[in-house]
């Protein structure tokens, strides 16, 4: 039996950050976490040890329903940001004045937040490349493009913290948060699955596995923060018979891609993720361009089977572009009698199909602007766009049945506002009718942000856990 007073579920960017600023205040905090602790040198970036030491099965998750979504998850300490690109956005304004009044958020203007990002920025080093570090050219492709059409590019700034040589290390949780908690004494228990929680005689009661040992553990605490990302923390509140409002709203960015093929160089081994979007049609679509290893270049033409052969000869002239969607879709969080993992439904409206249809047409334009001479979109057996008339081929919306569709961005399972009607959370992430029982991860967001979300859910989090100082101390 292990007892504290403060216990953070999920290690990630809310988790760690939750942790790191309640231990700054000399609390008692237990963090645990259900994957292995493993720093950013453990293996390459982007690499399959990678996907086997920090992805969540692998990194092999669909949505069940058509068309079906692949979505990845970080199962280690530090969660997604171990894995991610280190893209950084500060939530657009519009966004957050509309979540405040649809979903009634208390305190919740951009200057209520300003301080929270400027502190995070600081903290984790948010920066763009340095003079003396030209963009990868398949990045710059994207601008190049962007520029004759006279689109609004721009180059994301990212957590990276830059040497004077150029070169850089990602400031992910492990490298921040996660390591000051640790270093000023605070306990992390890896390999540590929570089952159900319970409350019991003015506090909270958790029961865990270990997932090393198959051993059970049980952890007492007087505050339980739920920090699991937007698929784990509905699951476990579910399982724990939690349910009212609860994992009902999950939204993400789907995704389309489509592999462009050049006549010059434009990749190469160590690339990693290009730094350029595109946000002229913001926040409904946004371009940008992904990993694009070989092994990655190669399951992407697995629609297009026929010409992955040209990986081998080719795949230094090549680069995995996408376009992403504000959907009107949504999700649910499913728990299955005697199951231990989530099932995950996602409805696209046809609304939605049609925008994704839109989005890759726009890419595919900006892309044969850039002077890509083969486009092959992710849509079983299209074959490949060569001319702008080709791009009329791509259907007005997107297929269910031949379109591959995945994200890399979730939440909004248990959105946070005063309107009880749709909100699980109040204003600040405190439970509604259960006592010191509180979330600060993503599944707090209202509604899917348009931008990558890391920002959004720091800032968050942090504005959260300073309100709960100030109330609780």
């Amino acid at each position: 039996m292990e007892t504290t007073d403060f216990l953070i579920i999920g290690s990630g960017p809310g988790g760690a950050l939750t942790a790191w600023e309640l231990k700054k205040n000399k609390k008692k905090v237990l963090l645990i976490e259900s994957g292995s602790f493993h720093n950013l040198d453990s293996c390459k970036p982007y690499s399959t040890l990678e996907m086997e030491q920090k992805y969540k099965y692998g990194g092999l998750n669909p949505t069940f329903n058509n068309p079906k979504i692949s979505y990845v998850e970080g199962n280690c300490a530090g969660g997604g940001s171990e894995i991610n690109s280190g893209f950084y956005h500060r939530t657009p304004r519009d966004i957050l004045n509309n979540w405040a009044n649809t979903f009634k958020i208390e305190q919740f203007a951009h200057s209520d937040l300003e301080s929270h990002f400027k502190i995070i920025e600081k903290e984790i080093f948010v920066s763009h490349l340095p003079k003396n570090v030209k963009a990868a050219k398949a990045s710059l492709k994207l601008k190049e493009g962007a520029d004759i059409l006279g689109w609004k590019s721009m180059e994301v700034p990212r957590w990276y913290k830059f040497n004077e040589d150029g070169t850089g290390r990602k400031q992910s949780m492990t490298e921040t948060y996660l390591k000051w908690f640790l270093e000023d004494g605070g306990r992390l228990i890896s390999n540590l699955k929570a089952k159900k929680i319970k409350y019991k005689k003015n506090g909270w009661e958790v029961s865990c596995k270990k997932l090393d040992s198959n051993e059970n553990l049980s952890i007492t605490t007087k505050y339980l923060f739920l920090c699991g990302g937007a698929i784990s923390t509905p699951f476990l509140l579910k399982a724990s018979g939690i349910s009212e409002n609860i994992g009902k709203t999950l939204q993400m960015h789907p995704t389309v891609k489509a592999i462009a093929e050049y006549d010059e160089i434009i990749n190469y081994k160590e690339m990693g993720v290009p730094v350029h979007q595109i946000k002229e049609f913001a926040p409904s679509i946004s371009f940008g361009c992904s990993i694009s290893s070989k092994p990655h270049l190669a399951l992407a033409m697995l629609d297009n089977d026929k010409y992955i052969n040209r990986i081998n000869t080719n795949w230094e002239m090549m680069a995995i572009y996408y376009a992403m969607i504000l959907p009107e879709g949504k999700g649910k969080v499913i728990k299955l009698p005697f199951s231990d993992d989530p099932l995950i439904k996602y409805n696209l409206s046809n609304n939605d199909l049609e925008l994704l249809s839109d989005g890759l047409k726009k890419m595919c334009e900006l892309l044969l602007h850039s002077g890509a001479k083969n486009i092959y979109p992710s849509i079983k057996n299209f074959g490949a766009i060569r001319t702008f008339k080709d791009i009329n081929k791509i259907p007005a919306i997107l297929s269910k049945n031949k379109t591959s569709l995945m994200t890399i961005h979730l939440f909004s399972s248990c959105p946070m506002g005063e309107d009880t009607n749709i909100c699980p959370v109040n204003s600040f992430g405190q439970v509604f009718k259960h006592k010191n029982l509180f979330i600060n991860d993503g599944s707090l967001l209202p509604t899917a942000p348009g931008v990558n979300p890391q920002g959004t859910i720091m800032a968050i989090a942090r504005r959260n856990i300073h309100h709960f100082l100030k109330k609780f101390n």
